[in-house]
């Protein structure tokens, strides 16, 4: 199969990096524009009279945020490709199961309080929208406009990034078709990105927010399940690091 092409998978660890950057940053990246416009239109769809609108925000909305949750796995997958790179295979198995299982737990813990966070916002939103009229004033108030415009771009480029990244670590070791773990794992955030954006076209404006959080707690409870893949991945390694510095050390010994 050739050996490892190392330019590449560095590469694809510059990529997969930009894809989580990109993620990070979009709620500093979209929103926070001049709703107001759109927010009559979307109030007068619903036959909702709003009056005089001061300034009203659009929101970020947490979909693209929380795809950071299981891009984060991908990031450190292949950052453990390229730590063994530099590290001697002896080396590497000794660290890369406690260092694993310390990932897993810290993203555990992550997102199942953002998973808390969007779980309640999204009953928040679901409850204003359904107590007309007051009710569905607020939620307009706040969520009634998505810039989905901005998102889309953004999506897109994480999807594009994504792909790169994919195809960048075939170029480095077409062996990696091999590893099932890496293949779902790609399977898994390519399909997560599309959903997202099929969920911001798939009802008006005014109830993209809604679905927008909908996406988010599921992305988190993805970020779960590969929480707990990792989890208990690492433990055979942790394990056999712990059998052969036992049996290192009792060589020594004697």
């Amino acid at each position: 199969m050739g050996e490892l092409r190392k330019p590449f998978l560095l590469l694809a660890l510059l990529a997969v990096a930009l894809v989580v950057g990109v993620e990070l940053g979009a709620a500093a990246l979209t929103g926070g524009g001049d709703a107001s416009g759109p927010l009559r239109d979307s109030a007068g769809q619903l036959g909702v009279e709003l009056g005089d609108v001061g300034a009203v925000s659009e929101p970020s909305g947490r979909g693209i945020g929380y795809l950071a949750l299981i891009d984060v796995v991908a990031l450190w997958t292949t950052g453990l490709f390229c730590l063994s790179l530099v590290l001697p295979d002896r080396i590497q198995g000794r660290m890369q199961g406690v260092a694993t299982l310390v990932f897993s737990i810290v993203l555990l813990l992550v997102s199942l309080v953002l998973l808390i966070v969007a779980f309640v916002e999204l009953t928040v939103m679901v409850s204003l929208f359904l107590a007309p009229p007051f009710g569905t004033l607020a939620y307009l108030a706040v969520w009634g406009f998505f810039p989905v415009d901005d998102a889309a771009v953004l999506l897109g480029l994480a999807l594009l990034l994504k792909l790169v990244w994919a195809g960048l670590l075939l170029a480095a070791q077409p062996r990696f078709l091999r590893n099932k773990g890496l293949v779902l794992l790609a399977l898994t955030t390519l399909l997560c990105t599309v959903v997202l954006q099929f969920l911001h076209g798939l009802v008006p404006v005014i109830l993209v927010s809604i679905l927008d959080d909908l996406g988010a707690v599921v992305f988190a409870v993805v970020a779960l399940i590969w929480a707990l893949v990792l989890l208990i991945g690492s433990i055979p390694a942790i394990v056999k690091a712990v059998r052969t510095t036992a049996t290192t050390s009792g060589r020594t010994v004697r």
